[in-house]
């Protein structure tokens, strides 16, 4: 882990904590009492206007207090507790809630966010010029830190997904013609994994965990695209040659072996220099061959 993110993460100021609220439920059956009391008052207007005015004026503070401080809370929703700008603490309870009104309430999306970055152009180790781009799964663990600790943490991601994207992308070459080193095109599965780790660290300050990444893009850039392609034919070529000769020449010595082992023809060093030449061709070359009946011998 970096430097700049370690003094990030020791930036942290806010912690989440359980807030103190009560089930929606039981004060909607006050809110019912009310409705009630205040039709009980009205029945007393006739009898008695100023007891039943005071039924009606009390049953609709307690409704109107009590309707305020409702909230509904969805699944994989938090909702983080505030007064006067002072955190309280974070309800993390689904269903119809209830807190006092005069408590400020910010709900924050508990749910997994599928996130794609811009292809950035990035030099890679060797200096060349690669296009990447990632895909990142994050949610949110931390309300608090989440809302107090960072201005916009939805910003703050995106800003920290392209700055690791760069980082990792930096670390290592794209390519490896001689599969010697760990490379971005190589080795996707323990580059990804490097990848998240990078994110959970820089993103560790906001209160933000990745669940899943990986490079959805990732090529030469334009400029050298044509010259790569290129180099990576030829690297291919050579492979196949050689796989070719060295196939050839196990099947030449095979076919020496089996000659002598037989007795089928006695060969000096001059016929079996010709015979090898022969079958070389025969087995390498690209094109058909054509059979040429010598008429004569050997040395004619």
């Amino acid at each position: 882990m970096s430097d700049s993110v370690a003094r990030n993460t020791a930036l942290t100021l806010s912690s989440e904590r359980t807030a103190s609220t009560s089930s929606g439920y039981v004060m909607l059956l006050v809110l019912l009492l009310a409705i009630a009391g205040g039709v009980v008052g009205a029945s007393f207007m006739q009898n008695d206007p100023g007891f039943g005015g005071a039924i009606i004026a009390g049953c609709t503070l307690i409704f109107a207090f009590v309707l305020c401080g409702f909230y509904m809370q969805q699944p994989n929703q938090a909702t983080a507790i505030t007064l006067f700008g002072s955190y309280k603490g974070t309800d993390r309870k689904t269903g119809l809630r209830w807190l006092m009104p005069w408590l400020g309430r910010r709900k924050v999306s508990l749910r997994a966010n599928n996130m794609i970055s811009e292809r950035l152009k990035v030099n890679d180790l060797r200096g060349n010029p690669i296009e990447i781009a990632a895909q990142v799964v994050w949610r949110v663990t931390d309300t608090a830190q989440a809302l107090f600790d960072i201005d916009d943490y939805k910003s703050f991601v995106i800003v920290q997904i392209e700055a690791a994207v760069r980082t990792i992308g930096a670390r290592y070459p794209y390519d490896d013609f001689e599969h010697q080193e760990v490379t971005l095109r190589g080795n996707h599965d323990q580059v990804s994994a490097e990848l998240r780790t990078e994110l959970i660290a820089r993103l560790a300050v906001a209160g933000i965990t990745v669940d899943e990444c990986g490079f959805t893009h990732l090529a030469y850039a334009q400029e050298i695209a044509g010259a790569m392609l290129r180099r990576q034919q030829a690297q291919a070529v050579v492979a196949a040659r050689k796989t070719l000769v060295e196939g050839a020449v196990g099947m030449v010595e095979m076919a020496l072996d089996m000659l002598s082992e037989k007795n089928v023809v006695e060969l000096d060093d001059e016929r079996r220099a010709a015979m090898v030449s022969n079958l070389m061709v025969v087995l390498c070359g690209e094109r058909d061959t054509q059979p040429v009946v010598n008429a004569g011998s050997l040395y004619q």
